[in-house]
């Protein structure tokens, strides 16, 4: 055998190794967006064989055909990516991929399933608080991120109140007019209230916040 031939079987020899490096690197798994009050994120897991794994991340409108880089998300280390900024349009569709990469060698991409922020995106729980007054008690919601009065201007509360043994009252709340006075209550009684955000529009609403129970008793709340 000649020398050139040598030489010829040793380099496809040392690229067949490569390729087999190349694809020996498991996939990031577990690849999904998690987005509350529209700060959104891709989140995944390491492969079971990670070792000083480095991460990328690209995204893309659904329908388009290009990946986009996440500049930010470049070589990351972190298990997760804000696409807050690529994601703010709320009526489109979204993926992202990501894949891990050593010193040697890349994973094959993996894509998210389907995200929509108007549909997908958690709504918090609203904050609540309440107090008595000597003319009753006060119920007070923190309002939400601007981001969701921004697009969705028709959100109200509903506050549901149960006075003792009797039936659950509901009770709207209009945003940003964040307080509502119970004046019809009775000493000694004991009142509790929870606080929903809702968006009429779409049909969707958050969870209801932690129960808030207080005792009236002439302005002390015991």
């Amino acid at each position: 055998m000649s020398t050139g031939a040598v030489w010829l079987l040793l380099l496809l020899g040392t690229t067949g190794r490569h390729l087999t490096e190349q694809v020996s690197l498991q996939p990031p798994v577990h690849v999904r967006f998690s987005s509350v009050d529209y700060k959104t994120s891709v989140l995944w897991a390491a492969p079971s064989n990670s070792s000083a794994l480095k991460y990328h991340v690209q995204w893309k409108i659904y329908g388009e055909p290009r990946w986009v880089d996440v500049d930010h998300c470049q070589g990351t280390k972190s298990p997760q990516c804000s696409l807050s900024h690529e994601t703010s349009v709320l009526t489109e569709w979204y993926y992202a991929r990501v894949r891990a990469t050593s010193s040697t060698s890349q994973s094959d991409w993996v894509v998210s399933p389907r995200f929509s922020p108007r549909w997908d995106s958690v709504i918090s729980v609203p904050v609540l608080r309440v107090n008595a007054t000597r003319k009753g008690i006060v119920v007070r919601v923190k309002p939400p991120l601007a981001q969701v009065r921004r697009n969705h201007r028709d959100l109200y509360y509903k506050i549901y109140l149960r006075r003792g043994s009797r039936d659950e009252e509901e009770l709207e709340m209009k945003c940003c007019f964040h307080k509502l006075n119970i004046q019809d209550v009775t000493r000694r009684k004991t009142y509790c209230f929870q606080a929903q955000t809702i968006l009429p529009l779409q049909a969707r609403r958050s969870n209801r916040s932690p129960a808030k129970c207080i005792t009236f008793r002439y302005g002390h709340a015991l």
